[in-house]
């Protein structure tokens, strides 16, 4: 328990709580200092790194994890705000050793040159496509009350615009993404 003095009165909180969450299929019961962040949980924590700490600002997307089926920069969510939730990070994404559809697809079409933002690109991605085959819009979608086309080159550009890559392989991203969501690679199921 710590305390201090803020405007003449003593105030006093618990640095740590309990949390309890799952993380790639597997439940969790933790005790967290409540100002720590999904991304240091999974990096320092559960020795999960393959999310990375790009900005640490929500600017880059590397940190990109899957928060109960939708995508979430983890950098900017408070861990002790997940109880109960469901995280999958990129060590989740595979099943028994064999690669989801949106992983082989980034290796077919060599959608990375130096792998840093590829673990946030593959979890948004993943996200994505079921934010599109679920029927949301994006800013991109010209008619609103048809399902956007989650192959589309600008759907898939706008909906991945919040992951950026400093080598510029976004042709080569949108490649990989656009065959597995015409169905070109069959997903795993979700």
């Amino acid at each position: 328990m710590r305390s201090w003095r803020a405007c003449g009165l003593w105030l006093s909180f618990a640095a740590v709580a309990s949390l309890e969450l799952t993380v790639n299929g597997d439940r969790l019961g933790l005790e967290i200092d409540v100002r720590t962040t999904l991304l240091d949980l999974l990096r320092e924590h559960l020795d999960l790194t393959g999310s990375k700490k790009g900005c640490d600002h929500g600017q880059c997307g590397a940190c990109t994890v899957l928060i109960d089926g939708r995508r979430a920069k983890a950098c900017l969510v408070l861990a002790i705000t997940l109880d109960g939730a469901e995280v999958t990070t990129i060590e989740g994404l595979a099943d028994n050793g064999q690669l989801h559809a949106l992983q082989a697809a980034f290796i077919e079409h060599d959608a990375f040159q130096c792998g840093y933002c590829t673990p946030g690109q593959i979890c948004s991605a993943v996200g994505m496509l079921a934010e599109a085959r679920a029927g949301l819009p994006s800013y991109v979608t010209e008619d609103l009350l048809a399902a956007p086309d989650p192959a589309d080159e600008h759907e898939i550009r706008e909906r991945m615009s919040g992951n950026l890559c400093r080598c510029a392989a976004y042709v080569n991203i949108v490649a990989a993404i656009a065959e597995v969501a015409s169905g070109a690679i069959a997903e795993d199921a979700e």
